[in-house]
């Protein structure tokens, strides 16, 4: 039973103090704002990867963890055959990897265990909300240990098996990325490919993929042939649905992104930013539209000074921040993922928020980077990443582009 003064505690009235970076109202006491942190999920979220080798499964885990990165959810890969090199060292065949070597089954399982030790520390004491632990966890015992590792921490599961039968989709794998692979930096083409399709077969008498009868009550998404089919099962939450819309949205045909700024305007060369000539002066909602960078440091010295202390997540009055534009180009994402070569013509905070996504930037680093105008930037994904071409449309500009400042307000450290 509360006693009075814990009784007056949870009834008082809570103070509400304006966030002057975000403009939003928060929880406070005698006009300080409560400190605590965003969370997206209500408890944290351990993505399994599942399947033989070269069926894209560190592919997904990387695009994955980029994707949610973007959107705000702190996460981060842990790829088991990276703690395998680290521990070998030096890797000799496809023999260590054999069923019937048990001293290669015992490095295998310490490795195992040690990135999931190391998951435990990012989603428990870090502050992480999503680890995706990838590796290829063929077997039901191995998957059972990983739910009993969940369970006793906290996490909620979700499973990511690629399977795929198409032989020529697993050539090219192996030929586009297996091959440049630490473990096979010392090998001939040849040699590293007969090496790999060995390994592929020491896991494929021992493979148990995810049954929709035994593992009925596991979460899982079942991505076949590269997405010309899925099998979806008991998902459970925001993050597991956005996961799931996701890996159904993504494709691997090769294909170019490109993204472009308008024409230079008026505004551009006055140096003024914003602005829309077609809005009447109602419609000019913006405090600081189409000012100098120079007049908003003027007349609004408190708010150019918040800018830069933290330029993603800054709010104008009246406006919104780049982590505002993000959650709203989340669905332009999803449908550049659909498509195939196509053109994107936007603006200066558009396009830094599309090249973040695709280019894994940060978002310390995403409201500084570069896109110059009457330029076009060509993304071509690649095995891991994304390729960047800068194409100058050969027509003169002005500059737009505002360095990051060296100094944030009232001597707070520079970011």
């Amino acid at each position: 039973m509360l006693d009075n003064e814990e009784l007056m505690v949870e009834t008082s009235p809570r103070e509400l103090t304006q966030n002057p970076l975000r403009k939003i109202w928060l929880p406070g006491k005698n006009g300080h704002i409560a400190q605590r942190r965003v969370c997206m999920t209500n408890c944290p979220t351990l993505i399994v990867t599942v399947g033989l080798p070269a069926r894209g499964k560190t592919y997904i885990s990387k695009k994955l963890t980029r994707y949610l990165n973007w959107i705000g959810v702190p996460t981060k890969e842990f790829n088991v055959g990276q703690y395998r090199r680290e521990c070998l060292k030096i890797y000799k065949s496809f023999e260590f990897f054999r069923p019937d070597n048990e001293e290669g089954l015992k490095i295998r399982r310490q490795c195992a265990m040690a990135a999931l030790n190391d998951v435990r520390q990012y989603l428990c004491v870090e502050g992480g909300q999503v680890a995706v632990f990838d590796a290829t966890n063929t077997t039901r015992e191995r998957r059972e240990i990983i739910v009993k590792f969940a369970e006793q921490n906290g996490f909620k599961v979700f499973f990511v098996e690629s399977v795929c039968e198409d032989p020529d989709v697993v050539a090219q794998n192996i030929v586009q990325v297996k091959l440049g692979s630490p473990d096979y930096i010392h090998c001939n083409t040849e040699e590293a490919i007969e090496d790999f399709v060995k390994r592929i077969k020491c896991y494929e008498s021992s493979y148990q993929p995810l049954d929709e009868v035994l593992d009925r009550d596991l979460s899982y998404i079942k991505i076949m042939d590269v997405g010309r089919r899925y099998l979806v099962n008991h998902v459970l939450g925001h993050i597991q649905s956005k996961i799931v819309y996701y890996l159904m949205n993504i494709h691997i045909t090769p294909r170019s992104i490109y993204l472009c700024r308008h024409g230079e305007s008026d505004l551009n060369i006055k140096g003024r930013i914003g602005g829309d000539s077609g809005l009447s002066a109602r419609g000019k909602e913006g405090v600081c539209e189409e000012m100098m960078y120079e007049e908003i440091q003027e007349h609004y010295p408190q708010e150019f000074a918040l800018r830069d202390q933290d330029k993603y997540r800054y709010r104008y009055p009246r406006g919104e921040s780049y982590e505002d534009l993000v959650q709203r180009l989340e669905p332009v994402i999803m449908e550049l993922e659909r498509q195939k070569n196509v053109l994107v013509i936007c603006h200066q905070a558009v396009m830094r928020c599309l090249l973040a996504y695709f280019l894994d930037k940060t978002a310390d680093e995403l409201p500084y980077l570069k896109c110059p105008l009457h330029t076009a930037l060509k993304l071509t994904p690649v095995a891991y990443g994304c390729k960047v071409e800068s194409v100058y449309l050969g027509v003169d500009a002005v500059n737009t582009h505002r360095d990051r400042p060296e100094v944030g307000i009232q001597g707070s450290t520079p970011k």
